[in-house]
């Protein structure tokens, strides 16, 4: 059935003159061979089909400026491939290679490469030839380093490292003076050196799932970063120079072990989503209500038995997640929240709500599953059967 209707749209592409062609999710274990006539095509998707090989015939389609390759059970490339001298974008993860083929690196008009999820265990030396690149994922793989060649491409501004198995970053990495988005996260790093202060125009830096137990200060020079996310860490305090980073909007600092919120935060007044889930928190600070452009605030899974005041000064607030902790009331001065739609209260030990609660006149979804709540408000009772089981019925967490 896949194998007819990759036909058929091979055969409309041939008939319209599309320059792109979509033939993803056949099946396909083989290609059909009239593909290989349709030479105006700059754009082709073959991904996610049981292809075991590449003909050599896909060098004829010499327009191609992106091919997805990705999802299909190649074990090596067809060094062919190193014809489509235009290929500017090329997929292959989710592959079975091993190793890559040396004339990939001959395809210097590369700007965009996935090689993300194989079974590569090194990078080669000749990756430096591809000088053109701008985006490059290797996630997935089994690296444990990487070589200092990497310096070499010097266009970079996204490079995708997690999930490789680094236990320490080459000091060439910190050449890339391009680089605005780094990916290094579930590896097995302790620390970063201290010429992480060189990336000055990283803007997002993901460095989940690792072993930190502690931030190197010079991480507080990047001045452009404006997304930092530290989830599962071993993180118990953080730099006082993290105030620094003025231009913060995301900080995720969940699945650590913070015992108290960090004073260093009440400086970042530009964090619009923030995250400290999963720690061990027992009070939050009235200093909280500087954060005064949070929309987003998640605390679930924290060990909180009462809510400051100051927190419901946060009038951006749309989401607030307090689901896991130990809270015995929610104060009446929730109604301050008049932008929240999301309020997540599972699994705490409520044992009834405010009727201020009603105000929030832009309230979609209120968790409440997992307390000791006997009946809703009279006030959502007065509204019908609907709105009880909106507020009050069966929710998630």
């Amino acid at each position: 059935m896949g194998y007819e209707e990759a036909l058929q749209l091979i055969e409309e592409a041939k008939e319209t003159g599309a320059t792109e062609l979509d033939l993803d999710v056949q099946e396909l274990t083989s290609l059909p061979q009239n593909l290989f006539q349709l030479g105006q095509l700059t754009r082709l998707d073959i991904s996610d089909n049981r292809l075991i090989e590449l003909p050599q015939e896909l060098s004829q389609l010499e327009q191609l400026t992106t091919l997805d390759i990705s999802g299909n059970e190649l074990t090596e490339l067809p060094q062919t491939l190193s014809q489509l001298k235009q290929l500017t974008t090329l997929y292959f993860s989710r592959t079975r290679l091993t190793k890559l083929p040396l004339e990939l690196f001959q395809l210097g008009q590369l700007t965009r490469l996935d090689i993300s999820y194989n079974r590569l265990t090194e990078l080669p030396q000749e990756f430096s030839q591809l000088e053109q690149l701008t985006t490059l994922d290797i996630s997935g793989n089994q690296l444990t380093e990487l070589p200092p060649e990497l310096s070499q491409l010097e266009q970079l501004t996204t490079l995708d490292f997690n999930n490789t198995r680094l236990t320490k970053l080459p000091l060439e990495l910190f050449q890339l003076e391009q680089l605005t988005t780094l990916y290094l996260g579930s590896n097995q790093l302790t620390k970063l050196p201290p010429e992480i202060s060189q990336l000055q125009q990283l803007a997002t830096l993901y460095l989940g799932s690792n072993q930190f137990t502690e931030l190197s200060p010079e991480l507080c020079q990047l001045k452009q970063l404006t997304e930092l996310c530290l989830i599962g860490n071993q993180l118990t305090e953080l730099p006082q120079e993290l105030s620094q980073l003025g231009q913060l909007t995301k900080l995720d600092l969940s699945g650590n072990q913070f015992t108290e919120f960090p004073p260093e935060l009440f400086q970042l007044e530009q964090l619009t989503k923030f995250d400290l889930s999963d720690n061990q928190l027992i009070e939050l600070p009235p200093q909280i209500s500087q954060l005064q452009q949070l929309t987003t605030l998640e605390l679930l899974n924290n060990q909180l038995t009462e809510l400051p005041l100051e927190l419901f000064q946060l009038e951006q607030l749309t989401t607030l997640y307090l689901n896991a902790n130990q809270l015995t009331e929610l104060p009446p001065q929730v109604s301050q929240l008049e932008q929240l739609s999301t309020l997540s209260l599972s699994n705490n030990q409520l044992t009834k709500l405010p009727p201020e609660i009603m105000q929030l006149k832009n309230l979609n979804w209120l968790y409440l599953h997992g307390n000791q709540l006997t009946s809703p408000p009279i006030e959502l009772a007065v509204q019908g059967i609907e709105a009880i089981r909106k507020y009050f019925g069966h929710n998630g967490s």
